[in-house]
């Protein structure tokens, strides 16, 4: 028996039983998008969480806290993001944009996967040709590998049901459309619907999901944002065009640290693991240059020294620009505020640009720091001296404030060779750091010495 249909509003949540241009409870234009109003019952679902007459209240501390199983992918960068590995039934959901490398990643971790455990890869996007064939280049182990072109949701679920896969990967969720609904695939009913059913599958049969999900032009996930809330961890995938660099960055993750991070570099042979970020993300400049700073940041357990540079010029405007790409715009306006009214620095008349190397986006206020000292840097057109890094946040009062996970992020600046570290007060090293000077500051005037003035 087919589900019936409603229409149901996103502005206001009123239900209407047929579509019309406008709805008749809010006056909203074009709002109405069809939703399933009943479904019938499917003993398949019946074991997913909250199913059932037989739930009853239960004390929390009754209640089994084992800690999750889990399965490695074969690629340790993505087990990191993952949050040590794949848990059995989750659902897990990675954007990106198109040729990213998201098909690239997910079919290197299944072919790993598959050695050890039935796989399947369901493409509504690729023939079974285009996938073999990048499965060659990249020279996997593809014997074990189960592969599906399919679309229909219904169809897909019943192969599962029937070859029982202990991973699958959907490539991409807004390919696919269930029959319950008339709507085009794609659209926010359909993603909505079709990742319901998905979702109670894995929740049901205890199978691990991956959903491949397209985004917008400004970079978010396309779909209903409902999407995010339905799965257990979203990813992202990051990458600066023409950059061999991609990051894998968890937004979500209902088993694991938020904002971890997962360094692929891309190559013709797939996407290879970097065991050691900051060698990349650091420009060993043979000599040295005004407006660099060395950033001691935070990417969820993992400390990573990264390069902050700016550029500060006379500017031809009545209003000069504020250009941040990596960092938030805001946030430099303010900090340059902070300069001019405790440093004594003002750049009202200048140009500022600023830029973290490699396309990390930094989201800490750690940063707050190395971004004057590279602004000033650039300012008076004067290096800052050999071998220093640096991190601390910036108060509006003109503090230096503490951050957290200090004396880690000053041991990861002395295994890459530097001497010196300037830091909040708060955040000093208990006990001293074999080969780096921890140089640690209450105020921003005490921080602008470094520069000898």
């Amino acid at each position: 028996m087919k589900s019936k249909t409603r229409y149901v509003c996103r502005e206001c949540g009123a239900s209407h039983p047929k579509w019309a241009g406008q709805c008749g409870d809010c006056g909203a234009w074009n709002t109405l998008e069809e939703a399933v109003a009943e479904k019938p019952a499917n003993p398949r679902f019946a074991g997913y969480a909250g199913a059932g007459e037989g739930a009853k209240v239960v004390a929390l501390s009754q209640v089994s806290a084992a800690e999750a199983e889990r399965t490695t992918t074969g690629l340790p960068e993505l087990d990191r993001v993952l949050g040590g590995g794949l848990v059995q039934g989750s659902v897990v959901l990675i954007g990106g944009d198109p040729g990213i490398g998201k098909s690239t990643l997910l079919i290197q971790a299944l072919a790993s996967l598959s050695e050890r455990m039935p796989a399947l890869y369901v493409s509504g996007e690729e023939s079974a040709e285009q996938i073999a064939l990048r499965a060659r280049r990249l020279g996997l182990p593809a014997e074990r590998l189960e592969l599906l072109t399919e679309t229909c949701v219904e169809r897909i679920l019943a192969l599962a049901a029937r070859h029982r896969p202990r991973v699958m990967v959907m490539d991409s969720i807004q390919t696919f459309y269930s029959e319950q609904l008339s709507s085009a695939p794609g659209s926010v009913s359909q993603v909505r619907e079709s990742a319901a059913q998905l979702v109670r599958h894995a929740k049901g049969s205890g199978t691990s999901l991956f959903l491949v999900g397209h985004v917008t032009k400004e970079g978010a996930l396309a779909g209903p944002r409902v999407l995010e809330h339905m799965v257990d961890t979203v990813l992202y995938f990051e990458g600066e065009a023409g950059s061999q660099v991609r990051l894998v960055r968890a937004i979500k993750n209902r088993f694991g640290a938020v904002n971890e991070l997962g360094v692929f570099a891309m190559t013709d042979k797939g996407l290879k693991q970097v065991s050691n970020p900051s060698a990349i993300f650091l420009s060993r400049h043979q000599a040295q240059v005004a407006g660099s700073a060395i950033l001691v940041t935070r990417e969820g357990t993992r400390p990573l020294l990264v390069e902050v540079q700016a550029l500060v010029d006379q500017s031809p405007l009545g209003n000069p620009r504020r250009v941040a790409l990596g960092l938030e715009q805001n946030r430099l306006a303010m900090l340059l505020a902070v300069l001019h009214r405790h440093g004594g620095v003002g750049m009202y008349d200048q140009d500022v640009f600023l830029n973290v190397v490699g396309g990390v986006r930094v989201t800490e206020t750690a940063a707050d720091l190395p971004v004057l000292l590279a602004v000033l840097s650039s300012f008076r057109d004067r290096p800052l001296p050999r071998g220093l890094a640096a991190f601390g946040e910036v108060g509006l009062a003109g503090e230096i404030r503490p951050v957290p996970s200090g004396e880690e992020r000053v041991r990861e600046a002395a295994k890459h060779g530097f001497t010196r570290i300037l830091l909040p007060h708060a955040n000093r090293p208990r006990r001293p750091v074999k080969g780096i000077e921890a140089i640690p500051v209450r105020r921003l005037a005490e921080a602008l010495e470094v520069f000898g003035d």
